[in-house]
């Protein structure tokens, strides 16, 4: 194991998880990379709402979808939480808002919206399409939660909050969501090739591409990836969270202007709702790779 691998797994062993990171500059292949567990299985949680918008944005590109017409989250949608998930009553938005709240505060029924439109071949074919071979949806985030249910031997229309408080710590750590095996799962390595495509404009039309980068851009989470950098330094990224997982993926551009493509998945120790260290280790990690790809760069 290199140097740089065993400093970043030991920031996630003090904040008490395992990491899996891939880091690479964007547009430089066979270039110097950073990797810990890069082709490991990974749980992807809400990271697999970035290939949900290249298919959208590459739907809307290709005109067969007008991102300004209307559509209503119903109350099949609303499963709490952030956004129009949220919401007390049904919400009319267009499909380009849906995608903006998808990314921007991880909606997931503005997800859920955006996916049963565009439909499950078109994101496959975002990763048939790229040779990713290793990165499976399974649905969109309501059969996410439908698995949890059907683990935790609930009903369907129970509610999902207080399944989850009747659970015991052994039920938990054996839902499928958390098992790359058998949920939503990619490897480190393949979401960087996935942001290396959408930052060089090889996952779709130029349009869609910019289209996905201006909505990441404006994530509103700044506690993980973006905690491990200073001011002028540009972050463009997704977070995923489950039970015992932290997530997030994106690119880093640097002051000169060079970005880098950077992927951290992490497991807990812990099934706590809150945990800071490690949102704080994931920003560590990816400043780690950034500045060891830098600096090798530098001495070539």
């Amino acid at each position: 194991m290199t140097a740089i691998a065993e400093e970043i797994e030991a920031v996630f062993a003090k904040a008490g998880a395992r990491g899996f990171v891939h880091a690479r500059e964007v547009g430089v292949p066979g270039g110097p990379e950073v990797g810990v567990g890069a082709d490991d299985p990974v749980v992807l949680a809400s990271v697999f709402k970035i290939p949900v918008a290249v298919a959208f944005a590459r739907e809307v590109a290709a005109g067969r979808l007008d991102d300004t017409e209307r559509t209503r989250v119903t109350a099949r949608y609303r499963i709490g939480g952030i956004g129009t998930a949220g919401c007390a009553d049904d919400v009319e938005m267009s499909w380009r808002d849906l995608a903006h709240f998808m990314l921007t505060m991880s909606d997931n029924a503005a997800t859920d919206v955006v996916y049963h439109r565009i439909g499950q071949d078109a994101v496959d074919k975002v990763l048939t399409d790229l040779g990713l071979t290793r990165t499976r949806l399974i649905g969109c985030c309501e059969d996410l939660f439908a698995s949890v249910i059907a683990d935790l031997g609930a009903k369907p229309d129970d509610d999902l909050e207080a399944v989850f408080a009747a659970a015991t710590e052994d039920q938990l750590w054996k839902l499928s969501v958390l098992d790359p095996e058998r949920t939503t799962a990619s490897t480190p390595r393949e979401i960087t090739e996935l942001l290396d495509a959408i930052w060089t404009d090889r996952a779709g039309d130029p349009a869609a591409c910019e289209r996905v980068r201006a909505i990441m851009a404006q994530q509103i989470w700044p506690h993980r990836i973006s905690s491990g950098f200073p001011a002028g330094v540009a972050i463009a990224a997704k977070t995923g969270t489950l039970p015992a997982v932290r997530n997030e993926a994106g690119v880093v551009t640097h002051v000169d202007g060079r970005r880098y493509a950077v992927a951290v998945f992490t497991r807990a120790e812990s099934l706590a709702d809150r945990q800071p260290a490690i949102d704080s280790a994931i920003g560590q990690a990816a400043s780690l790779a950034v500045e060891h790809l830098r600096a090798q760069t530098v001495t070539q």
